[in-house]
């Protein structure tokens, strides 16, 4: 049995080697078979792709992915794309177009039996990433039986992984950023092999938004290669053509002689609206579609995000998605695949979901922000309707936009009707987005950026008889969005600020071609007789070398019908701003006219030198009296030598920092001698001020006292004599003090120690006060002693000490 077994498979893989040789040649066979009959190939009798002469491979791929039956533009272009001819192709949106060129893809690449070692063969563009991926997925399903290798080469994925891979890719699938810079900065990219060279929404690539880019990628493609482009809105710009070198190129409009550029199966209209009421109505579209699938797509990014961060805030019962640049690129994939397999969904976009993308059973296609053109909008509404399925289309226009925008429309034979919103189906949801701005500040910056950038997309349209920003009420459309104070529109403000000074400029130039005329009118004046009103009128209209009619002089009338004086011969007076009429600081006239320079700015310096020139020293203060009269700082009227030295010397300019400190020393020494004289003026009118209160208590309290005195000794004269002889020399020993303290004081004449005399004599005043008293003690101790000398002594101590 083993034996047995062991010659089986002996005989086994001889069998298998013999197939192998025979399939090699069969290869051979077929790949000449297939090359004969591709000049065969007539598109009115395709039926189904077994009619074309395709591989194995190519077959079965189409087969199990129930490609059956070809579309128009697909029996049109394949068979010249396998005969090498470049193609323009057109077709209307959902037509099929990306099996158009990925069929001569595979075909011409496995003619060629293209190998990884070959390199690059084929390269496909396209505008957006999300078309990238979308191609990449479908050539992955058709060409799985193919030994080829694709690469999808597109923005935000791995750049050192392509790096890495550049050189085994047989077809490279990408966008035009990410090609251009494998092409200047990787060392293994490499297309010297080209084969194919295709350019999907075509004319979306060769617009001004990838100029430069495909001007330099087309620059670095060898030129011996087959072209193909594609899109729903084919090119036919000599200037492209002739920047992609296309030879003898195939233009197929397989949908140029129908009867309307979009589907047959959709429906589309239009609502005229308020700006204020787009989002009241797409919410209550959105509350009665529930059970749809809704495609909205707005004109900024701002936009659909805070659409969509709004609506889910506010929770209409269905799925909602966004799709913008803004996005990462794992999350823009995800959020494309996830609204590919939901039923029901409703996805915000711009317009890069606009194109090409081929996203399954889409019921609605909500157009809130009027498209840029009739292109845009044909690209927008392809998103459903494909292939010959039915679809819906709505488009919100304001009344600013209607007429231009349908006008477009028709040129480009789109089927439209006008419909009307049921009032009772409305639900203006503004109070409930005001209400979540006011606990949520992120969303209420969304909200305003999201104003901004509606505007400042309207006012950077090209077409102003549709985008007119000076029609839209902002501060009811900022209402509408949740925000009670609608933002500032810098760019707006900033542009009439630019548009005001060009303004000023053409009037100054006015200005200047005005004062030429003149001067030439007078010029002639002075040579030739003034002419009569009649040869004013005989005069005919004269022509420059250009055939434009000259621009007439200006002439001098008196109404009055005398002779004019001098002082009216203008009736037109200009008046200029930047003039000087006493002329310039040199005493030299302005040049007032169209050949004048402009003034310099007047520099530090040159205010300096004036200063200079007029002796007018700087740094000086002077205060003057209500009658006008100097007043010189009073402080300030002993100044050195050297300071006087100084200052006039410091007329001539330049500052001497040495012999300034020597002077500032000298001066600090006179400063402190005016502070001291200035604070012993202040003492000396403090003394005076109480020497003056107390010889007027004094001069009162004696007052007081003789009046006593007086009637005492009219009833005590007996007591107060015979007791007064020891008692008056005690007061007057004590008056002699008093006065000669007061005498001494009074003499001092160094004003350094009044201050200082003043508290001793108080001090000596206290004491003398006590020795006083205890001389009284003592006269009490005499057996002589009376009432009468008591009071006296009494009366005498109370004067003294107040």
């Amino acid at each position: 049995m083993k034996n047995f077994g062991n010659k089986n498979m002996k005989q086994g893989k001889k069998k298998v080697k013999i197939f192998k040789k025979k399939k090699k040649e069969s290869i051979d066979e077929v790949i000449e078979r297939l090359q004969s009959s591709y000049s065969d190939i007539v598109p009115e009798n395709i039926s189904s792709f077994n009619d074309f002469p395709l591989s194995l491979n190519t077959q079965k791929g189409l087969r199990e992915n129930d490609y059956t039956e070809p579309t128009d533009i697909q029996k049109q272009s394949i068979g010249y794309a396998l005969q090498g001819n470049d193609i323009l192709g057109a077709a209307k949106t959902g037509s099929g177009k990306t099996l158009a060129f990925l069929i001569p893809v595979l075909e011409v690449l496995f003619c060629k039996k293209w190998t990884t070692l070959d390199g690059l063969g084929a390269l496909i563009i396209t505008p957006t990433r999300e078309l990238a991926y979308q191609i990449f997925e479908t050539l992955r399903k058709v060409g799985r039986y193919h030994d080829f290798s694709a690469g999808l080469i597109i923005g935000g994925k791995d750049l050192h992984f392509e790096k890495k891979r550049m050189d085994q890719c047989n077809i490279v699938i990408c966008t035009p950023g990410r090609l251009l810079h494998h092409m200047d900065e990787n060392p293994l990219f490499d297309c010297v092999n080209l084969q194919i060279l295709v350019l999907d929404e075509a004319d979306n690539c060769l617009n001004m938004g990838f100029e430069e880019t495909m001007n330099s990628i087309i620059a670095n493609l060898p030129p011996n290669r087959q072209t193909l482009l594609f899109s729903a809105t084919q090119t036919k710009s000599i200037r492209d053509l002739a920047r992609l070198s296309l030879t003898n190129p195939k233009y197929l409009s397989v949908h140029e002689n129908a009867a309307h550029s979009t589907p047959e199966e959709l429906t589309q209209s239009y609502v005229v609206c308020e700006l204020e009421d787009k989002i009241s109505n797409l919410w209550s579209f959105i509350k009665t579609h529930i059970k749809h699938k809704i495609l909205v797509f707005f004109a900024t990014c701002k936009q659909v995000k805070y659409t969509f961060e709004m609506f889910c805030q506010l929770r209409p019962g269905i799925a909602l998605l966004q799709l913008h640049g803004g996005m990462h690129q794992e999350k823009r994939m995800a959020m494309y695949r996830s609204f590919c397999s939901k039923k029901y969904a409703v996805l915000f976009a711009t317009d890069i979901a606009a194109r090409g993308l081929d996203f399954p059973e889409v019921n609605w296609v909500i157009q809130a922000d009027c498209p840029e053109d009739a292109t845009t909008y044909i690209h927008r509404v392809g998103r459903t309707a494909r292939y010959f399925k039915g679809g819906e289309a709505v488009m919100l226009l304001l009344p600013s936009e209607k007429d231009a925008m349908l006008q477009h429309l028709t040129d480009k034979k789109v089927p439209l009707q006008e419909i009307k919103i049921n009032p009772l189906k409305l639900q203006n949801p503004r109070v409930k987005f005001e209400a979540i701005l006011a606990k949520k500040p992120d969303l209420k910056a969304s909200a305003q950026r999201a104003f901004v950038t509606y505007l400042k997309s309207v006012f950077l349209m090209k077409d102003k008889k549709v985008f007119d920003i000076h029609k839209l009420n902002t501060d009811l459309y900022a209402r509408s969005l949740g925000l009670v104070v609608s933002p500032r529109i810098r760019f707006l403000t900033k542009k009439e600020k630019t548009k005001k000074k060009e303004e000023k400029s053409i009037t100054s130039v006015d200005d200047n071609l005005l004062d030429s005329i003149k001067k030439e009118e007078e010029e002639s004046g002075n040579s030739s007789d003034e002419g009569s009103d009649s040869e004013l009128a005989e005069e005919k209209p004269q022509l420059d070398q250009t055939g434009k009619l000259k621009r007439p002089s200006f002439q001098t009338f008196n109404f009055e019908g005398g002779d004019s004086d001098e002082d009216d011969d203008d009736i037109l007076k200009i008046k200029r701003e930047d003039h000087d009429l006493e002329g310039s600081d040199d005493g030299e006239p302005l040049e007032i006219g169209p050949g004048r320079r402009k003034k310099k700015p007047v520099t530090k310096a040159a205010l300096a030198k004036k200063a200079l020139k007029k002796n007018i020293v700087p740094n000086r203060k002077t205060i003057f009296t209500e009658d006008g009269e100097a007043i010189e700082n009073k402080y300030k009227q002993r100044i050195s030598e050297a300071g006087k030295k100084y200052e006039a010397d410091g007329a001539l300019g330049g500052i001497d920092i040495e012999e300034a400190k020597k002077i500032l020393k000298e001066e600090d020494k006179i400063d402190k001698q005016l502070f001291r004289e200035k604070v012993k003026a202040k003492h000396r009118e403090e003394r005076m001020k109480l020497k003056n209160a107390k010889k007027k208590k004094d001069s009162d309290e004696e007052s007081e006292a003789e009046s006593m005195e007086g009637g005492e000794e009219d009833e005590f004269s007996g007591s107060y004599e015979g007791a007064s002889s020891g008692e008056d020399q005690s007061i007057s020993e004590s008056r002699q003090e008093f006065s000669g303290e007061s005498s001494q004081e009074q003499s001092e004449d160094d004003d350094d120690r009044d201050r200082r005399k003043f508290k001793s004599r108080n001090s000596d005043t206290r004491k003398g006060v006590k020795r006083k008293k205890q001389d009284v003690d003592d006269d009490n101790d005499y057996p002589g002693s009376s009432l009468m000398a008591d009071e006296e002594l009494a009366l005498q101590l109370l004067k003294k000490k107040r």
